[in-house]
């Protein structure tokens, strides 16, 4: 039996009072304190993921790593996952859709998992890094247009900015036309939803646009991850790009919201560069809470406790970069230490990339709207009561409505000072322009032409 690091120090509790929930409201308002609490029990604690859905959730950072870094003893494919070949976990669980097995370079091991995962790298790092900046500010300046001059000076920022962002960014990386991309953007938004069929309609969305590129190959992610020598099949390729979209577009939109209240929060030390509170929103606030869900391939020992090969270890991302253990010396560590791209065979292939998407998103913003001001303290603000993400549920600001929407400009960074703009009261709002028809992908994209 192999034993794991315990980097907890404590001895680990009895749970016989029952697994903690890791979903609903308890523990949407105070997840740090149920992290604490299970911190007490050890390197690692069984909880409840979903109702009936038992896991064992590792809080230890030391713990947390070891397990990612070793793929030899703990292997991702889902297949193996004893209670769900045992018939106990519930058919409508939400845990299944982000749990069960796909298959893509997430859920897969050694080879198979090395040929998918070299297919996804290779892509990616073709594209440009300058080009991706300036696709997000052009995004970013599109969705500040929609609501910079309403008269009142007040929007909602995770579902005005934050929320479509990524999904313009990602829609125009894929290559998408516009009406593919707004049925890109209808499904993946219905999955985070709940909306029933989204993930019909998005593999139906990807099907059509695989299906065009066969016919007409493009400078895309999807018509280069389609030549890769790899030779991906088209199931596989759209395997990839649901992938890329989920893991990529919700993550995002909780970094962008997170590090813009961050970075307008009263407590922000003036002077400090946006990629400061970027960092400070991987490590404090780990975008993907929990998940990478691992399946030992024998009986491992975590403390005191013992799991059973093929039972699942989630790892607490959320409370392995808090683990008190880490932040008493973490000013010795990289500043890329923490772990909320993952680490290992398994670690995010695209944390650069999406590390520049959240700051240009962020910057642009406050270039755009220099007096901008959350209208809530940050510890007053509501976060989703879901294990999975630490997302805000909204994001309310203030900010002096500007008359006329530019074009999007070259890029310029915002001085670490940020400006207040002379307060226009009486501005009048833009005047209506022609709604142009479709969805978010088909207007942003007919305002690129300028229509």
């Amino acid at each position: 039996m192999q034993q794991l690091p315990d980097g907890s120090g404590i001895p680990a509790g009895c749970p016989a009072h029952g697994n903690t929930p890791l979903y609903g409201p308890a523990f949407g308002s105070d997840p740090e304190g149920t992290y604490a609490t299970l911190r007490s029990r050890g390197p690692s604690a069984p909880v409840d993921i979903a109702p009936g859905v038992e896991v064992e959730l590792v809080t230890s950072y030391d713990a947390a790593l070891y397990i990612l870094q070793n793929p030899a003893s703990f292997v991702r494919d889902s297949r193996r996952w004893n209670a769900l070949n045992e018939g106990r976990v519930p058919e409508d669980s939400p845990a299944l859709p982000m749990m069960g097995y796909r298959p893509n370079a997430l859920f897969s091991d050694g080879a198979a998992h090395a040929r998918l995962r070299q297919a996804v790298t290779d892509s990616l790092a073709t594209v440009n890094e300058l080009q991706l900046v300036r696709q997000t500010q052009q995004s970013a300046d599109y969705l500040i247009g929609q609501f910079s001059g309403v008269p009142q000076g007040q929007a909602e920022l995770m579902a005005d900015y934050a929320q479509p962002l990524p999904l313009l960014v990602f829609s125009d990386l894929f290559g998408c036309p516009p009406e593919i991309g707004d049925r890109v953007i209808a499904g993946i938004s219905g999955i985070f939803d709940g909306t029933p069929n989204a993930d019909q309609v998005l593999g139906g969305a990807l099907g059509e646009l695989i299906a065009l590129k066969r016919r007409n190959p493009g400078s895309d992610l999807t018509t280069r991850l389609m030549e890769h020598s790899a030779r991906l099949t088209d199931e596989e390729v759209l395997h990839q790009l649901v992938t890329l979209l989920s893991g990529g577009t919700a993550p995002l939109t909780a970094a962008i919201g997170t590090s813009t209240a961050l970075y307008l929060a009263e407590e922000w030390q003036t002077g400090l560069p946006v990629e400061d509170a970027v960092s400070q929103a991987l490590w404090n606030y780990a975008p993907i809470a929990n998940y990478a869900a691992h399946y030992p391939t024998h009986d491992v020992e975590l403390g005191d406790r013992t799991i059973r090969a093929n039972d699942p270890i989630v790892i607490s991302f959320a409370a392995a970069n808090t683990d008190p253990r880490l932040t008493a010396h973490r000013e010795q560590l990289s500043g890329k230490a923490h772990l909320a791209f993952g680490a290992g065979p398994h670690a995010c292939p695209a944390k650069d990339p999406a590390f520049m998407i959240a700051v240009a998103a962020v910057e642009t913003l406050l270039n755009r709207l220099p007096d901008v001001e959350v209208r809530v303290p940050f510890k007053d603000l509501n976060w989703a009561p879901t294990p999975w993400s630490r997302t805000l549920v909204n994001l309310p600001i203030r900010f002096t409505p500007q008359s006329v929407a530019p074009k999007p400009a070259e890029y310029t960074r915002p001085s670490a000072q940020r400006a207040v703009a002379p307060s226009h009261p009486g501005t009048p709002a833009p005047a209506a322009r022609s709604q142009a028809k479709g969805g978010l992908f088909s207007r942003f994209l007919a305002w690129t032409r300028g229509e």
